[in-house]
């Protein structure tokens, strides 16, 4: 009692169950052929292709390794780079770097030459003894690529040169092309081409014979140095500053027009790395246009340049430097006291007198 009799399966039910069993095995069997199919499928063969460098082969004829797949490990980093290491501990020549090299001199499309470029700049960076065991044309090369119509690859070109001026005989040559990287600043607004021109240029001292483009680099100088995009403009104010201290340079940054909030970038919000640089720039415009020998010339400013915005009797600069003595990162205390101290002098009575009445009144409202 209570348990249900099963039924008798007809002819028809039987058919179905069949169907329903070999449709299940077929599908578990194709399954299993696609796993076996993939376990036994291997990476094509490398060759001497650019492509095949760039993604780090570790030779003609081999394997290369998988995209998901981690390099095999011949040292710490690991992969055919560890090797690389290792032959060069060795006292042995990988001809990683020189194979790179090689195959950047031929035709490839912009895909293939930003992978080389990228696998330079590791290269050079990894592998100090062949890098400097480069030549000039190869640093010549490189340079040719900033010719480049795509930007992804004058960016990983700007990258490669700025590797290569990390060694010593290679910074004149680098030089030569300070004032094309230069023409790609103000030419195209790309804050990644920027950011990677700028860490170039930063990295190198400027010739002399590069200062009338840099005169006419100003105005783009100072609109990354006024975007939204904190790296690029990190690396333009420190430009700036270097250039700061260039008696012939001087007076075209003072007389740069900016925006009307400028002094915006001294604000306690910006962050700390940024409000540091911005500061080093105000204390080291300061002092030059404090030297005899600027304040030997009586110079004239247009009404919305960088001296009005920070020296001009409209000028709200003191209270944002007030403002920043308490500001919560150390560094960005002291640097604005130095811009404080920098300003005493008696040709700036007008600003002293606001910078005394802005910190009386500070004092007042028990800040």
């Amino acid at each position: 009692m209570g348990k249900s009799v099963p039924q008798r399966l007809g002819p028809l039910d039987i058919r179905k169950s069949v169907v329903s069993l070999a449709t299940g095995a077929g599908a578990i069997y194709l399954l299993y052929k696609a796993i076996r199919a993939g376990m036994k499928c291997q990476p094509p063969l490398c060759t001497n292709s650019p492509i095949c460098i760039a993604r780090e082969c570790q030779g003609p004829g081999e394997r290369a390794l998988p995209s998901e797949a981690p390099a095999p490990k011949a040292s710490r980093l690991g992969g055919p780079i560890g090797l690389a290491i290792e032959r060069e501990r060795h006292g042995r020549d990988s001809g990683e770097l020189r194979r790179l090299l090689n195959s950047l001199e031929s035709k490839q499309d912009e895909y293939a030459r930003s992978m080389i470029l990228h696998s330079i700049t590791r290269c050079v960076y990894l592998l100090e003894a062949e890098a400097s065991a480069c030549t000039a044309d190869d640093i010549v090369l490189v340079g040719s690529m900033l010719d480049d119509k795509e930007n992804s690859v004058k960016i990983q070109a700007l990258n490669t040169l700025k590797a290569f001026s990390g060694i010593r005989k290679f910074r004149l040559k680098i030089q030569e092309h300070s004032i094309k990287v230069l023409e790609l600043i103000a030419t195209i607004w790309d804050s990644e081409l920027h950011i990677a021109s700028l860490r170039l240029l930063n990295n190198l001292p400027l010739p002399d014979f590069a200062h009338p483009q840099l005169r006419r680099v100003m105005p783009a100088l100072m609109e990354i140095l006024q975007s939204d995009y904190i790296l690029a403009q990190v690396q333009a104010i420190r430009l700036l500053s270097s250039l700061a201290q260039k008696n012939d340079l001087l007076y075209d940054i003072l007389n740069c027009q900016v925006h009307s909030n400028f002094l915006n970038l001294f604000q306690a919000s910006q962050p700390g790395s940024l409000l540091f640089e911005v500061l080093v720039f105000a204390e080291r415009l300061s002092e030059g246009r404090n030297t005899p020998h600027y304040r030997a010339v009586k110079w004239h400013y247009n009404e919305q340049s960088l001296h009005e915005a920070l020296f001009g009797d409209e000028s709200r600069l003191a209270d944002r430097l007030l403002a920043l003595v308490i500001h919560p990162e150390e560094e960005v205390q002291i640097q604005a006291c130095k811009v404080i101290v920098s300003l005493q002098c008696p040709k700036d009575v007008g600003l002293r007198t606001s910078l005394g009445q802005a910190s009386r009144s500070c004092f007042n409202n028990g800040e």
